[in-house]
């Protein structure tokens, strides 16, 4: 009789841990280049939509306070030992991020970047927001439309970046440059760097202003550096005289829009990146994923390239006709 209880009893605790196992929680990690920036709290917003969908996912949003590689290995050491099944990262640097990575898929960690690449060693699917040609393409188009609607047939312009080392950046001021010469209009002088930090990009907006006292258009593909720049404009009275564009939040970008320091900027929905990025993310853990073709839930399929790298949308544009309507949603 006792022989028989121990045996109910060690089946019953069978049947509860493979019943725990069957129902276990997907921990995916939505890690951010820097917490409190409004583009990757909106990516936030996405990722736990795809996880209420999902049903059976944890959404855990994290990222280091500071835009360094330094402060991101941090946070991601801490994630492999929380021992997380999904890491969706936005790097701050494309292959010092690769070690630490490389140590979470050895645990078996799914690893997708987003937004900001990793090199394709330390992840197995990079989704980015949009094509980089047309991206920077767009930039530049929103350029010679702002030096157009200054009334002039040429104009100097100048990048405001976010960090020297940022993977996205630096691939989309590469479009930039490539396409500048069918655009006669745009004269690019220089790049600068903010830091995808809201001071740092006042200040070298400001420099940029005094540094080239011609500057007609300031590019900005950081939504950060934009709304700096944007702000620098207007405390320096440059409105009418120098337009500032790029990638923004609608949310963020409005009141330059209203006071003419922006005429247009362009932006993919922040909302629809994170939320892709969790459906590939789990996909991954639940071995769905085929090696030319990955899952973004309601926005359809991605098609990835022999490096795993994929392109979510084109980006979209926003001015004074639209910015009320969408600055109400990110």
């Amino acid at each position: 009789m006792k022989l028989k209880r121990i045996l109910s009893c060690t089946l019953m605790l069978s049947c509860l841990a493979l019943a725990g196992t069957a129902y276990a929680e997907v921990k995916i990690a939505l890690v951010a280049k820097s917490l409190g920036n409004g583009f990757f709290e909106a990516a936030n917003v996405g990722a736990q939509q795809a996880a209420k969908e999902l049903g059976d996912v944890k959404v855990i949003y994290t990222g280091p306070t500071t835009t360094t590689a330094e402060a991101q290995i941090e946070v991601l050491n801490g994630l492999i030992a929380q021992g997380v099944d999904a890491i969706a990262v936005s790097a701050n640097d494309p292959d010092a991020l690769v070690p630490v990575l490389k140590k979470a898929m050895q645990r078996g960690i799914k690893v997708v970047s987003w937004d900001s690449g990793v090199a394709k060693e330390g992840r197995q699917i990079h989704l980015n927001p949009s094509s980089n040609d047309l991206i920077g393409q767009m930039n530049i188009q929103l350029a010679a439309d702002a030096v157009a609607a200054l009334g002039l047939q040429k104009g100097d312009a100048a990048i405001l970046s976010a960090t020297p080392t940022s993977t996205n950046q630096n691939l989309w001021i590469a479009e930039m440059k490539k396409v500048l010469p069918k655009y006669p209009s745009v004269n690019l002088v220089t790049v600068a760097y903010g830091d995808d930090l809201s001071d740092k990009s006042y200040r070298e907006t400001i420099g940029l202003l005094k540094t080239y006292p011609n500057l007609k258009v300031i590019i900005s593909p950081s939504s950060v550096g934009i709304v700096a720049a944007a702000q620098a404009v207007k405390d320096q009275g440059k409105i009418g005289q120098v337009y500032v564009t790029g990638l923004g939040l609608p949310s963020e970008m409005a009141g330059a829009v209203k006071s003419g320091a922006t005429k247009s900027f362009a932006i993919w929905n922040p909302i629809d990146l994170g939320y892709a990025a969790t459906y590939i993310a789990y996909d991954l853990v639940k071995g769905k994923t085929k090696p030319t073709q990955a899952n973004m839930g309601r926005l359809g399929q991605v098609q990835l390239d022999a490096d795993g790298n994929g392109a979510m949308s084109k980006p979209f544009v926003y001015d004074a006709s639209n910015i009320d309507q969408y600055s109400k949603i990110f």
